[in-house]
């Protein structure tokens, strides 16, 4: 049984005007990760994963780079306990 995981991430660089958000959730698909993904005011971009560590990994690695146009200076990631609480990856506002 592979173990569940749950991370906080906040994305910063040039990350918002870049489809971050559409490309965060085409990528989590893809990784079978559920969460969710939004902009903040501060111009950064904060999304939650919860899924298998390998996948949640995944996106996290994906979150360096984001999509082509974006350009990320830091991806600062908070651990926290898994709750299975997500059936699906959103775009939120």
């Amino acid at each position: 049984m592979e173990n569940k995981v749950r991370a906080h991430a906040v994305i910063s660089g040039r990350v918002q005007g870049v489809f971050f958000r559409l490309e965060t959730k085409h990528a989590s698909d893809g990784f079978r990760v559920f969460g969710w993904v939004r902009n903040k005011r501060d111009g950064t971009v904060e999304a939650m994963f919860e899924g298998s560590e390998k996948s949640v990994m995944s996106i996290l690695e994906w979150c360096k780079k984001g999509p082509p146009i974006a350009r990320v200076t830091n991806v600062d990631v908070t651990w926290e306990d898994y709750k299975g609480e997500f059936s699906s990856f959103d775009v939120t506002y």
